[in-house]
């Protein structure tokens, strides 16, 4: 039981760790995004940003990389469903001086959510840029990373609170 008395569903009645059963839940379309950063030297970002890092163009890679960890999130995460995507795109940006921002976006019409794909894939993107930089600096710090909102299924919407999407007043 949660402290909310909710019975847990990635339990089962001895307290072990089960795989849900969706079979019974309907289809619908499903979004969820999320995003982590990374901090890091001016000089780092700067390499990262002019493509002069001598293993390659880290964010491309880096790209790659979170796409290929959507994917196969069910192969890390032993209790995620193995999914259908039907779409991921990742985005970057900088603050100009010492922080990379990674954000991406997950996409599928099924049964289960694709929370954990959007989180997988931002912190895969997020390790190959470590990888890739830490010749050049080994104390980059990532984080934090998490959820800014997701769409569709049993449990309805969740937008971050500074993400919730404005109101639309009714037209005249």
């Amino acid at each position: 039981m949660s402290p909310d008395g909710d019975r847990l569903t990635h339990f089962n009645e001895q307290g072990r760790a089960v795989m849900v059963d969706v079979s019974d839940k309907p289809v619908t379309a499903r979004t969820a995004r999320a995003e982590t950063r990374i901090a890091m030297a001016p000089e780092t970002l700067r390499r990262i940003r002019e493509g002069s890092v001598a293993k390659g163009d880290v964010l491309a890679v880096a790209q790659v990389a979170g796409i290929q960890a959507a994917k196969r999130t069910s192969d890390w995460i032993p209790m995620c469903h193995p999914l259908p995507l039907t779409g991921v795109n990742l985005t970057f940006s900088d603050n100009g001086t010492d922080t990379l921002f990674i954000a991406a976006e997950v996409k599928t019409t099924g049964k289960t959510g694709v929370e954990m794909e959007a989180l997988t894939a931002v912190s895969a993107a997020a390790l190959t840029v470590y990888d890739m930089c830490k010749a050049l600096q080994k104390d980059m710090v990532i984080g934090p990373t998490r959820l800014v909102f997701k769409t569709g299924g049993k449990s309805g919407d969740y937008y971050a609170d500074e993400c919730r999407p404005a109101e639309n007043p009714a037209s005249d």
